[in-house]
């Protein structure tokens, strides 16, 4: 929250009810969504918009159609080709979709709506709910031009950030992460007059993570136990359990190197975030701490924290 207005970060499990759990709609004021300006999608796996269909579906009844403009929701593009299979020894699965297997965030929306369409021509002829068209605009984030990128090869080669919103609240810039064979995938920068927060998204550890957190006063970065995911399957493991550890542990930042991305930065504060496992013991993530050198916490469902001045009202 910046001032009295609200901006998101990925719409995963249960995002909405948490929202109004933390206060941000103030519901003895609102339907819960007035006050939420933009939204970010960091990418397309469904654990990060697995709820996203909420806001679609929902979003009328819960306060977007008392706001006096559409709220902005921005995310990632379509991928240019299907991922390879990662095992050439594999048989060829189904195509999904096939003529549009790997859509962007606008893409994907019009397909929910699509899915929905049954409940919400009712809710538009029957209740006089409006389009939802007129409550959402859904933004595909467009890389700078001359940042080429073959997904296949390199999906987050070195590029510097780029500007993707802002209002008289905040300035907000994207990186690309690598979070392989994912593409794209962003992680963000909010700067404010209080303040600056980076949300890494899902990465292993980036040198364009570390640019755009450079200086911040907050990184908000995911983090894997290593030990855990080796752990999970047996010896030998099969090829499809193979395949799963070996993404586990390329795509994520484990404990070890965490600490040192936030030091490279020079970040004031660490946020250790995305766990994996869930339920680790504290002092485990906070081994993270012997490579950097400023204040290292370990998020929790609701946790409060800021930068500057709060200014909730």
């Amino acid at each position: 929250m910046v001032e009295n207005s609200v901006y998101l970060v990925d719409f995963g499990e249960g995002w909405a009810r948490r929202y109004l759990q933390a206060g941000l709609g103030r519901q003895e004021e609102f339907h819960g969504l007035e006050r939420l300006e933009a939204a970010f999608v960091t990418h397309l796996h469904s654990d990060h918009i697995v709820d996203y269909p909420n806001i679609l579906t929902f979003g009328s009844s819960d306060g977007l159609a008392n706001r006096p403009k559409p709220l902005q929701v921005f995310g990632p593009g379509p991928r240019p080709s299907l991922v390879p299979l990662g095992n050439s020894d594999a048989p060829e699965p189904p195509v999904l979709n096939a003529s549009n297997p790997t859509p962007g965030l606008r893409d994907t929306t019009e397909y929910l709506y699509q899915a929905f369409a049954n409940d919400l021509n009712d809710n538009m002829r029957d209740s006089l709910k409006p389009d939802p068209h007129s409550l959402i605009t859904v933004h595909d984030i467009e890389l700078p031009v001359g940042v080429a990128v073959d997904p296949n090869i390199d999906v987050a080669p070195r590029m510097s950030p780029f500007p993707v919103f802002e209002d008289e609240r905040v300035r907000v810039s994207a990186t690309l992460v690598d979070h392989a064979p994912v593409f794209p995938a962003f992680a963000f920068r909010f700067d404010t007059a209080d303040g600056s927060v980076v949300i890494s998204g899902d990465t292993n550890a980036c040198d364009n993570l570390v640019e755009l957190a450079r200086g911040a006063d907050m990184l908000v970065h995911e983090v894997i136990d290593i030990a855990w995911a080796e752990g999970l399957v047996p010896d030998p493991p099969s090829p499809a359990q193979q395949a799963k550890i070996e993404h586990l542990v390329n795509s994520h930042t484990p404990i070890e190197d965490v600490g040192k991305v936030a030091e490279r930065a020079g970040v004031r504060t660490l946020v250790l975030t995305h766990l994996a496992p869930a339920d680790n013991p504290p002092e485990r993530w906070l081994e993270a701490g012997r490579d950097f050198s400023g204040e290292i916490l370990v998020g929790e469902d609701l946790m409060e924290l800021g930068v500057g001045v709060a200014r909730r009202n």
